[in-house]
């Protein structure tokens, strides 16, 4: 009978460690599915959280020109309609993207914080980018957004205003920015001349001065070249340089400045039926094309992999 009962235990005993083994294997299963569950899961998750971050100037026209240079590239669709007043609220897919809207001239101070920036050539210029080697994208062709002369609605035909434009119109000036910026600023003007106007009587403007509201870069450098030319017919230009796009059209507006030469004519017509002033374009002299520059991606890569 005591072998009978040891038989019986070392036979139980067997068949509890078999199913002990098994619940061990079954335990062991479960639990690597769960893992590799939770792995799927949290992969996922990265990816559907995954964005790219591109900083934007935050006025009207600029962060237009920003949306319409995505969209061209195929990052983003916008609105059907949505045009050079676009705004992130027209963005119909972002595709992964999150705009962080700036002041445009701090765009460029924005890059070790974002994946990308769009920036203005001038701004670029000035951060010490070269719009042509450093943009990864730029916009073909900017002529809706030609940087113009604009003087107090009224002024346009005074021999200064007249004197100022002949000037900024001439060969020594195309020839300037040609020199200077390489293709970064190219010069719009068609049929550039000796830099006087005929109709001006020079005679009855020497020693006087002509006051010019300006961005530092390019708009002040530009406006150098064309006071040698006023120079030699003794009128002294005098310019005044901004940092931001509000003061250079409220000092025209009140008469203080004689001209500003800083802005393209979509931003000057949203700033007039904003401010309520009368300020007018009177010439187009350069194009500054907008481009998109590398912050924390060095590369379209991430970009592309949204598309």
């Amino acid at each position: 009978m005591k072998r009978i009962a040891s038989k019986q235990i070392r036979k139980e005993q067997t068949n509890m460690n078999i199913k002990g083994k098994s619940k061990i294997r079954i335990t062991a299963v479960a639990l690597l599915v769960v893992i590799l569950a939770s792995v799927g899961v949290l992969s996922g998750c990265g990816k559907k959280s995954e964005k790219v971050t591109i900083a934007i100037p935050n006025d009207a026209t600029n962060e237009a020109r920003a949306l319409l240079l995505l969209e061209k590239n195929g990052y983003i669709k916008l609105k059907k309609g949505a045009g050079i007043t676009a705004t992130i609220k027209d963005v119909e897919d972002a595709n992964g993207i999150e705009f962080k809207e700036v002041e445009a001239a701090q765009v460029s101070n924005t890059l070790k914080d974002v994946d990308f920036g769009v920036i203005n050539s001038n701004y670029a210029i000035e951060a010490k980018l070269n719009p042509v080697k450093d943009s990864l994208i730029k916009e073909d062709s900017a002529a809706d957004y030609a940087n113009i002369l604009a003087v107090k609605e009224g002024n346009q035909n005074s021999d200064k205003i007249k004197a100022l434009k002949a000037a900024l119109e001439s060969k020594e000036v195309a020839n300037f920015i040609k020199k200077k910026y390489d293709g970064s600023i190219v010069s719009v003007v068609k049929n550039p001349t000796d830099g006087y106007d005929s109709s001006v009587n020079y005679a009855a403007l020497k020693g006087t001065t002509i006051t010019v509201a300006a961005s530092p870069t390019p708009h002040a450098e530009i406006l150098q070249e064309a006071k040698k030319i006023l120079a030699k017919k003794g009128i002294n230009l005098e310019i005044k340089e901004f940092t931001d796009y509000v003061q250079p059209n409220k000092v025209v507006d009140s008469g203080e400045v004689d001209a500003n030469y800083f802005q393209h004519v979509p931003y000057l017509d949203d700033f007039n039926k904003k401010q309520g002033t009368k300020v007018v374009s009177v010439a187009a002299i350069h194009n500054e094309p907008m481009g998109l520059y590398a912050g924390k991606s060095d590369s379209l890569d991430k970009l592309k992999k949204l598309k």
